[in-house]
């Protein structure tokens, strides 16, 4: 998926060529958002919530659980959808992004859950918050998500889905939770005219 979403979004035919674009973009904001996220930690914050959730739902003895909540916590908050589907619902009232979203996501939890155990239900926490909040400040957002501003952040969120994918092959080589800013600078880039 996200080997896709970045071919899709950064290669087009024109003239019968093929040519590619987005990269400036692509390493501008992800290395932007990468200071911001290191300076946040907001992958620390997330582990120190799934500790908390590990000992609150006496999982103590499940290595794995900090780990499965953390990575399916990004997969299913990373992307357009959760960004696009929200803000639907908050201005015009239309879930049906969310509800194929939703869909979406069950079935990666059942998978995911499977493969690296419980901790990934708890996924839902953080994508309640991610969502809901989106949702709530839709008419305040709205105006900023031009058509370069999806596209880049369509761009920007496919790496991330990528990185997550390689955390799964390659435990925890990319701080994908510290790369989330990117999200946001990707937006701010296209809303500056670059």
């Amino acid at each position: 998926l996200g080997i896709g979403g970045t071919m899709e979004e950064m290669l087009s035919i024109e003239n019968g060529a093929l040519t590619s674009g987005g990269s400036m973009m692509m390493i501008i904001t992800m290395a932007l958002g990468a200071l911001m996220g290191e300076w946040m930690d907001i992958e620390g914050k997330m582990e120190h919530f799934g500790i908390w959730l590990k000992k609150k739902t006496g999982s103590s003895g499940d290595h794995a659980f900090v780990d499965a909540f953390v990575t399916c916590s990004l997969t299913v908050c990373i992307g357009a959808m959760a960004i696009v589907g929200s803000i639907k619902d908050g201005i015009y009232g239309d879930y049906s992004i969310l509800a194929a979203k939703a869909i979406l996501d069950l079935i990666i939890v059942f998978v995911m859950t499977v493969s690296m155990g419980k901790g990934c239900v708890f996924s839902a926490i953080p994508v309640g918050i991610f969502q809901g909040s989106i949702t709530l400040l839709a008419t305040i957002v709205e105006p900023f998500l031009t058509d370069g501003a999806l596209q880049n952040l369509s761009l920007v969120g496919s790496v991330l889905i990528l990185c997550v994918g390689l955390n799964l092959i390659w435990k925890n080589t990319i701080r994908v939770a510290n790369l989330l800013p990117a999200i946001l600078v990707a937006v701010a880039y296209a809303l500056l005219g670059f």
